[in-house]
């Protein structure tokens, strides 16, 4: 037993990298799994209804795994949007993106080894981004040819602002938020299925830089070459990275400005706040909403971010 006590990382900036790249690498890995089986089996074994089952649950299963230590970012997008809420400290942005590249990354490397096989029976070892054989779109997102970039940033912006609003709108305790923590998952996977069977048409739904952007750079290493990023004449990597941040950022003012600043204060509040600043050494998270009890958001050690 005395070996698990020396593994156990005691730092909770650590803990939270390790939650984050384990969270997302799980979410991740569900994405392109799904995608290889629809692809490479030439829809023999799924359907685009499938497809998206699979990424709402990889998001319900990466918050299963992340959810207690780190509140289960998974998105670098979606951190900003907490970030800017109070309910995670922005030092700890950078770490979490790194992290969630990391982990989305090594998804990416994992269902290349899992499905390589079945890759070579598909496009003959000739990795190609476009084209009746084009597998890269298997690993990350790509623009349909007959929309505009303009078009999909938009896309990626609306359909980020759509994820970051149910969410809020989900994990506020003064609205509807599920009694039980373990519903939360649901409700949230829930929202990239909807998301996914109705917004997947102009350049699918990445919704997330880190998971679009670790597995294009597995594949510019990994046999497809420079062409993840080129696509487009280097005028398409960038919507998925930044129309989520945009539309995360959207998301928060909208619901803010909206429902949260219009709630009457509750028995016993003066105001509602997202931080009270008790003294000059220490702060303490409010949670409005999540609440002050939901273990969602709260670490193992039963400490909230602070």
């Amino acid at each position: 037993m005395s070996i698990y006590k020396k593994l156990r990382v005691k730092n909770e900036l650590a803990r939270d990298i390790l939650a984050e790249f384990l969270g997302t690498f799980v979410l991740v890995s569900f994405a392109i799994g799904a995608s290889c089986q629809y692809v490479l089996t030439r829809q023999t074994l799924a359907s685009f209804l499938t497809l998206n089952f699979a990424n709402g649950l990889g998001l319900v299963f990466g918050i299963y795994t992340a959810g207690g230590i780190s509140g289960a970012s998974l998105n670098p997008a979606a951190t900003i949007a907490l970030c800017m809420h109070g309910l995670i400290e922005w030092y700890k942005w950078p770490f979490y993106t790194i992290a969630e590249l990391a982990g989305a990354f090594l998804a990416a490397a994992v269902q290349y080894g899992v499905n390589y096989d079945m890759l070579n029976a598909y496009d003959g070892g000739n990795r190609t981004t476009v084209g009746p054989t084009a597998t890269a779109y298997v690993f990350s997102t790509f623009p349909n040819p007959d929309v505009s970039t303009l078009n999909c940033f938009f896309d990626q912006v609306w359909g980020t602002f759509v994820l970051l609003a149910c969410t809020f709108a989900i994990v506020d305790k003064r609205n509807f938020m599920p009694i039980d923590k373990g519903l939360l998952p649901l409700s949230l996977g829930s929202i990239v299925f909807a998301i996914g069977t109705c917004w997947a048409g102009n350049c699918g739904y990445a919704l997330n830089p880190a998971r679009d952007l670790g597995p294009r750079i597995f594949t510019a290493i990994a046999g497809w070459g420079i062409e993840p990023f080129s696509h487009r004449n280097y005028n398409w990597f960038w919507v998925p990275i930044a129309g989520p941040c945009v539309g995360a950022i959207l998301a928060y003012f909208v619901y803010m400005l909206f429902i949260e600043l219009h709630w009457e204060p509750e028995e016993g509040e003066e105001k509602v706040e997202t931080i009270n600043v008790v003294n000059h050494h220490e702060k303490i998270h409010n949670h409005e909403m999540q609440g002050v009890n939901n273990p969602a958001f709260v670490g193992s050690d039963g400490k909230h971010f602070h």
